[in-house]
């Protein structure tokens, strides 16, 4: 359940980083907030099978 939860932070991520492009306003805020994501789709269950 954890591998899904992180597969869809992961492709949430990357859907961020393909509409951060294409916004008028706030890409930044968008393209941050898809490294984010996928840094956290990452470190989940790195961090949480280590317990």
């Amino acid at each position: 359940m954890l591998y899904v939860i992180s597969l869809l932070l992961f492709l949430l991520g990357i859907a961020a980083f393909g509409i951060a492009f294409s916004l008028p306003a706030l890409q930044g805020v968008v393209f941050v907030a898809g490294i984010l994501l996928i840094a956290l789709a990452m470190a989940l269950p790195i961090h949480l099978k280590a317990k």
